[in-house]
């Protein structure tokens, strides 16, 4: 794998003339060197939408030599919008498509807002009308092939809830993370994150491949160790020679919370208890 770490700054992202000096500043990262098998860009990474530049995705294969990559992209379908990770290969044919769906709540969307469209007409907020984030429909497992294997993706803070790799219809072979936490500047935020993404690959005993915009950009093996990471807040490249085996399934992977809970409930009930006092 190569995981791209482009480090652009947020209030730069959007910028038009930015935006151009940063897609291309990832091109040039997939190009250096020996193409890999899959190369890896962050969330939000292609400033584009497919659905108008077309063009787009032969330029992004081009420069993998056409070997996979995983772009974090926007994209829509009539007045709905989604946060997508995307996979493509070949000539720029997709062939995979996950979409965000634990979206975050007035960020992302709007709590209620295609209810308000839906009984007063009022489209501020509603998705539904390309006011918002649509949510795709779950965790979904990706087949990469029979040398990449299978994955789960986790766009952004989808990585802080545990439950999200326990509904996978399926067991992974390993997980990845695309994001970009360039809205915490160089505060506690992105490392907060990181050390919350390490936990899901502990839980479940899967490698976890991290790839974000500023950083922390790494790959965590399956008992939750740094194998490989690079420097925060640097624009480059990391190439990972394999992706770290997988544990067998964890005792967390199967009963998730329930064991936590029973021993909750048993120690309250432990406490109020209290011994009859003896009879005379």
């Amino acid at each position: 794998l190569r995981l791209v770490q482009p480090n652009a700054e947020q209030h730069l992202k959007w910028n038009p003339d930015q935006a151009r000096i940063l897609f291309q500043r990832q091109l040039d990262l997939t190009r250096d060197g020996s193409p890999a098998d899959m190369t890896i860009w962050p969330e939000t990474a292609v400033p584009y939408l497919l659905e108008f530049s077309p063009e787009v995705a032969p330029i992004i294969t081009a420069a993998s030599g056409g070997n996979k990559v995983a772009i974090g992209i926007q994209r829509v379908e009539g007045d709905r919008g989604w946060n997508s990770l995307r996979v493509l290969e070949g000539e720029g044919a997709l062939t995979a498509t996950y979409d965000k769906f634990h979206l975050v709540p007035f960020g992302e969307y709007m709590p209620m807002g295609d209810l308000l469209q839906e009984w007063f007409g009022i489209g501020a907020f509603a998705a539904q009308v390309g006011n918002g984030y649509s949510a795709g429909t779950g965790p979904q497992v990706l087949d990469l092939g029979p040398e990449l294997g299978s994955v789960l993706p986790l766009i952004c803070y989808e990585a802080v809830f545990p439950q999200i790799p326990r509904g996978a219809s399926v067991r992974p072979d390993w997980m990845l993370q695309i994001t970009n936490d360039a809205w915490f500047g160089t505060l506690t935020g992105p490392f907060q994150h990181f050390e919350q993404a390490r936990m899901r690959a502990i839980e479940q005993g899967l490698p976890l491949i991290r790839v974000a915009n500023t950083g922390v950009t790494a790959v965590i093996d399956a008992r939750g160790r740094v194998v490989q990471a690079l420097p925060f807040g640097t624009a480059g490249y990391l190439d990972v020679p394999s992706v770290p085996g997988a544990l067998g399934v964890t005792p967390y992977a199967v009963w998730g919370e329930g064991p936590a809970i029973v021993a909750i409930l048993m120690l309250f009930g432990l406490s109020g208890w209290r011994r009859r006092p003896g009879v005379a």
